[in-house]
């Protein structure tokens, strides 16, 4: 017995049909945004990232319909825009859940325990890597490094930052989200939907209240370079050998300017173990 090609899935290099339109209210709408973010730029085409974003907050992701939109509003190819919207990987191509968990598996946050928080959120979720949760809820895929290396390891939520991860802390934060609970990042704007995210990012304002207002600046390690070069004299700092208690150390208070969330994992985890502190460097051939 035999099967045809289209049985087996494989394609006779058949021309694909032409994307379907936006419905003409939508596409009227999509022209006002487009034409007001093209207006920012000296050159048409430098518009292309900010309004794969804007198609990208119509639908979740960008389709054939929304790339034949760019391409029509730029004069360009579909070619071109697909070019683009492949290459890079924060435009999404398939549809994708309200929640894009990422999970930073770079080298300092992998080896403070990003790949265990990686692969216990898959077995919790059920998905891999870009896979989507069954109520649509959740992406959760591995991202790359995002410049928050003293808060290792670090999950992000439509681009937001949740520090100090633990797989525990980890997994409160998606169930919450599923359950549609309140979650709160460690510091920056209030969370939104990966659609007004990706509208914000086509650079339309963020008109939720206190949201420009809310941020948070990078951590004591990130900053120290740049006190140095003020002139500013850093604190004394003592290194415990490995064998001595800290028992007598009063717990640490958390300044404002750590932004802690519910979602933190506690303070002395693989990044702070008071019982595991790095010792004394000795120097080579000591």
């Amino acid at each position: 017995m035999t099967t045809s090609s289209s049985e087996q899935g494989v394609s006779l290099g058949m021309p694909q049909l032409p994307a379907p339109a936006y419905p003409d209210d939508v596409r009227t709408r999509l022209e006002a945004d487009a034409k007001e973010i093209i207006s920012r730029y000296p050159g048409s085409r430098s518009a292309l990232l900010p309004l794969l974003h804007l198609v990208q907050a119509e639908e979740g992701h960008v389709t054939r319909t929304g790339m034949q939109f760019c391409a029509d509003m730029l004069d360009l190819t579909t070619a071109e825009v697909t070019a683009v919207a492949t290459f890079y990987t924060m435009y999404r191509r398939k549809p994708s859940g309200d929640y894009q968990v990422g999970v930073c598996t770079n080298t300092l946050c992998a080896v403070m325990g990003g790949d265990a928080i990686f692969e216990t959120l898959q077995e919790h979720l059920g998905v891999g890597n870009n896979g989507t949760t069954d109520d649509g809820k959740i992406t959760l895929e591995h991202i790359e490094c995002n410049a928050a290396c003293d808060f290792a390891p670090v999950v992000m939520v439509n681009w937001e930052f949740f520090d100090n991860q633990t797989p525990d802390t980890a997994k409160r934060l998606v169930d919450d989200l599923r359950a549609g609970a309140q979650v709160s990042p460690t510091r920056g704007a209030p969370l939104c939907t990966f659609k007004e995210t990706a509208r914000i990012l086509a650079g339309f304002p963020d008109e939720r209240e206190g949201a420009v207002e809310a941020g948070g600046s990078a951590g004591p390690a990130s900053l120290i370079g740049l006190r140095l070069a003020k002139g500013e004299t850093p604190p004394a700092r003592v290194v415990h050998p490995r064998s001595e208690a800290r028992d007598t150390e009063p717990p640490h208070d958390p300044s404002p300017t750590e932004h802690l969330s519910s979602h933190d994992a506690p303070q002395d985890t693989s990044a702070s173990d008071p019982e595991h502190p790095a010792g004394p460097t000795a120097e080579e051939g000591e």
